[in-house]
């Protein structure tokens, strides 16, 4: 059992495809962990108001056809944040795919919801750093279970839940705090989702693709402020260009 200052709220998403950029959300599923452990959850259909892949919806079986009278994020935007407020955040690849597309959504929908303070458990990366799996395996090998309906947004983060409390059960070392199983297994210094941005071992803010990979984006910006507006004029995801104004706008005041 984790035990727990604030709830942890484990997010799984559906959605119409994996760009962070473009792609939206279908379904969501969220299973709060309260203190006691006990579970509470919260599932909703999204209409995308995109059309949605036949390839995506042979994953998850999700038509156009049954979203089409659900609501847009927009619409419930709000209710999803509030369901969050004050919690921590989980998942299984929920750093890297669920977490960023959730924020791009909030984005998207002129919501902001500030993730600066929370902490964020993936299971895949406790996953990967001791038994490097998919997700139905993370199932049979931790719980000796075989997951049923996966890619059901529910089924899915359930599972999650239980592999965790399993890996806590079978790695001691990991603890059994928020706290502990970060400080095992790491915990990432994000500055955009999209991790197009990273910081060195100087904890210098640098380029994380492309021609100045590696550089200070900083410095990079100061001499060559024309590939700031590249940026923001191609496809990249809404956060990773507010990550960019952050540090393009510091540019500016240290150079007056």
């Amino acid at each position: 059992m984790l035990k727990l200052n604030r709830p942890i709220c484990f997010i799984d998403l559906e959605t119409t495809g994996i760009n962070l950029s473009s792609d939206r959300i279908i379904e969501i599923a969220i299973v709060k962990v309260l203190p006691d452990n006990t579970r509470q959850v919260k599932r909703k259909l999204i209409n995308p108001l995109i059309p949605i892949p036949a390839a995506s919806s042979a994953i998850h079986g999700i038509t156009d056809d049954m979203v089409k009278d659900a609501p847009s994020f927009k619409q419930v935007g709000n209710e999803i944040k509030q369901y969050i407020e004050n919690c921590d955040l989980g998942g299984y690849n929920s750093n890297r795919f669920d977490i960023p597309i959730l924020m791009e959504e909030f984005l998207r929908a002129g919501m902001e919801v500030d993730l600066t303070d929370r902490r964020m458990i993936d299971v895949q990366h406790i996953f990967y750093s001791m038994e490097p799996r998919t997700l139905s395996a993370a199932y049979k090998f931790y719980c000796q279970k075989e997951l049923v309906n996966a890619h059901s947004a529910e089924a899915d983060i359930q599972a999650t839940i239980d592999v965790l409390y399993a890996q806590l059960a079978r790695y001691q070392n990991l603890g059994d705090t928020v706290d502990s199983i970060l400080g095992t297994i790491g915990e990432e210094k994000i500055i955009d989702y999209a991790r197009r941005f990273s910081y060195d071992d100087r904890g210098v803010e640098v380029f994380n693709f492309g021609k100045y990979k590696g550089r200070s984006v900083i410095e990079v910006l100061k001499s060559e402020p024309q590939y700031y507006d590249w940026m923001m004029k191609g496809d990249f995801p809404l956060h990773t260009k507010q990550k960019l104004t952050e540090m393009f706008n510091r540019t500016l005041l240290k150079n007056h």
